[in-house]
């Protein structure tokens, strides 16, 4: 890991995937005379970890998806195949590759081929419609764009306003829930056609042989974050990996390998406890996709449902039939559909005792929503990470057993509390200040110099990565959650910018004014909250403009609470008293007739 300039406050250890103890340690031995100095970890690229791994462990599972089995030697090929149809398109190192899908097998090989290269994977909310997609490719500019034909859709849309990659592959999806504008399977009597060529077309090339590689490579993830348009937050390989040490091998009984040759040797032990990970969340997030990618770098199994749609008893299910230790959630609104179809059961519905951790990040999951997993589920660890695609993790919450109920987070590793002087206070009992991190983090934001300065600060030549989330300080090492200073509202798990909302709802007819919150809410965390000022005697219904705002943005942005009132009282500066509105909201909300009964999205569906 990188040095800190103080020794990181201890942290409760997340044992993952449980193992019985006893198993010697990797000892790699003296480098015998004349053979090539071992790589050290200074050089980790995920592209040539995976590539050691398939080499060590040819005929293990790695992906689980759609009724097929797919080693690790064929994993490996088919990327290495789709990675020579991008270099016979011009791509190559920092171009970059727009995976514009939900968890599917073809997702993983798209992002193993792009890495293959130095290619930059851009992570694309499956959600978009096709503006947003349109501008997300502006910003991105990918020379390939992969999709699945159900959101053909909206890349026509997106075609229409700006133009495509000169690489477009689309990828069959017959099962594939309905999303915006009524996306669907798309029959094979469409009067449109699908943009792009098929997926299957692109791997009849001879595998690309493996590159020398670097940690420099990069690596975008995409987050609304404050401003309401996506902007990239640029790892690169090694700082990534780097980061991601202690979730990897923090649970097993290993020491912690020091070169490349020690992370290849771990993978390949037969005698460690196998990991299978269940990502239940979508990979467009950080903490799906990266729990992915330390499975694999593990060498175990990714499984992944046969739908997109979220459906509790088929996770169930491949939980049982798969064995899965690593299932990954997104807080309440995954764990209690989940918890409930097992509450309801008369019998049996599947048998999860093979789970050795779940893990949600920066998501709300309740304590009574642990308590009844847990009830389910003795055997496994429950962790609840503050983490952010910026950097981290910050503190982790870990529930073992009904005793650790409350669950209070704890700080990881290299987090620290930053007091408004910017000085650290995680060990003053009481203080109040920002979360931060010292360690592996990204370079920044991409083309942000500024953002990048705020969120990422060097404080007396320490640089820390600070997303704003502010916290209490309770002693050895515990801290107290107050919320993030910003106005973002995150439903769900994805973050909502109130400005974007309120453009859209602006250009509904007849609503003149209009500003968008977050409420608490038991379930999504936040729900998206509008109070709207409409056209005197316009018979418009909250309903009505609840509709017209979804034609324009993706289902999860649209106000699931919306209130009509006279006038918002603004300020002479036109600012709104935001304590006063929520005060004001709580008073209304004893008043039905002004509240459109909106119901909260189905996790799994794109637009409802």
């Amino acid at each position: 890991m990188t040095p800190h300039p103080s020794p990181p406050r201890p942290a409760a250890t997340p044992p993952e995937d449980r193992a019985p103890g006893g198993v010697p340690d990797v000892n790699p031995g003296p480098v015998p005379d004349g053979a090539p100095a071992p790589v050290g970890l200074d050089r980790a690229n995920y592209a040539t970890i995976w590539d050691a791994v398939a080499r060590a462990v040819p005929d293990r599972p790695a992906v689980v998806a759609g009724g097929r089995t797919v080693t690790y030697a064929e994993f490996e090929e088919t990327a290495a195949r789709l990675a020579a149809t991008f270099v016979e398109h011009g791509l190559g190192v920092d171009s970059t590759v727009a995976i514009f899908m939900y968890n599917r097998a073809e997702y993983l090989t798209t992002l193993y081929a792009a890495y293959k290269i130095g290619a930059i994977p851009v992570n694309i909310n499956f959600r978009y419609h096709g503006g947003e997609l349109a501008y997300l490719l502006e910003v991105a500019r990918p020379a390939a764009l992969v999709f699945p034909t159900s959101l053909a859709e909206a890349v026509r849309d997106a075609a229409d306003r700006v133009g495509l990659p000169g690489l477009v592959l689309h990828v069959p999806d017959g099962d594939a829930p309905a999303g915006p504008g009524g996306r669907g399977p798309v029959p094979d009597d469409a009067p449109e056609p699908v943009p792009g060529v098929p997926f299957a077309s692109a791997l009849g090339r001879p595998p690309l042989a493996p590159r020398p590689l670097g940690p420099e490579h990069k690596i975008f993830m995409f987050t609304g974050g404050t401003t309401g348009r996506p902007k990239a937050v640029v790892w690169t390989h090694g700082n990534l990996f780097d980061s991601q040490q202690f979730s990897i091998y923090a649970s097993l009984p290993v020491e912690p390998p020091t070169t490349l040759d020690d992370v290849t040797r771990i993978a390949a032990r037969a005698d460690l406890p196998r990991t299978v990970c269940l990502p239940l969340p979508p990979m467009m997030h950080a903490t799906a996709l990266f729990n992915v990618m330390n499975a694999m770098v593990l060498g175990g199994t990714v499984v992944f449902l046969p739908t997109a749609r979220f459906d509790p008893r088929a996770a169930l299910r491949a939980i049982e039939e798969h064995g899965v230790t690593r299932l990954i959630v997104a807080g309440n609104a995954v764990v209690g559909p989940l918890v409930d179809v097992l509450d309801a059961a008369d019998g049996p519905v599947a048998d999860i005792s093979s789970l050795g951790t779940v893990l949600s990040s920066g998501m709300v999951w309740s304590d009574e929503l642990k308590r009844r997993l847990i009830a389910h589920a003795p055997g496994a660890t429950l962790i609840d990470i503050i983490g952010s695609s910026e950097g981290g993790p910050f503190a982790y919450g870990v529930v073992r057993g009904p005793q650790d109920l409350p669950c209070r987070p704890r700080l990881a590793p290299g987090a620290v509390v930053l007091s408004p002087e910017r000085t650290e206070v995680q060990d003053v009992v009481g203080a109040i200040g920002t979360l931060a991190y010292r360690g592996a983090m990204p370079l920044g934001y991409h083309d942000d110099p500024e953002r990048t300065a705020q969120t990422y600060p060097v404080i007396d030549g320490v640089r820390y990565v600070m997303p704003g989330d502010y916290v209490q300080v309770l002693g050895d090492g515990y801290v107290e959650m107050l919320g993030r200073g910003s106005a973002v509202v995150n439903t769900g798990g994805e973050k909502v910018y109130p400005g974007e909302v309120e453009e859209a709802l602006l250009a509904v007819p007849d609503v003149v004014d209009a500003v968008v919150f977050g409420l608490p809410d038991p379930r999504w965390g936040e729900v998206v909250t509008a109070m709207v000022v409409t056209a005197p005697g316009s018979p418009i219904t909250a309903q009505q403009i609840q509709d017209a705002v979804g034609e324009r943005l993706a289902g999860y942005k649209k106000p699931r609470r919306l209130y009509l009132v006279d006038e918002l009282e603004r300020s002479p500066s036109g600012k709104v008293d935001m304590r006063a509105l929520r005060r004001r909201v709580t008073e209304l909300g004893e008043r039905p007739a002004l509240v459109d009964p909106i119901v909260a999205p189905d996790p799994g569906e794109r637009n409802r």
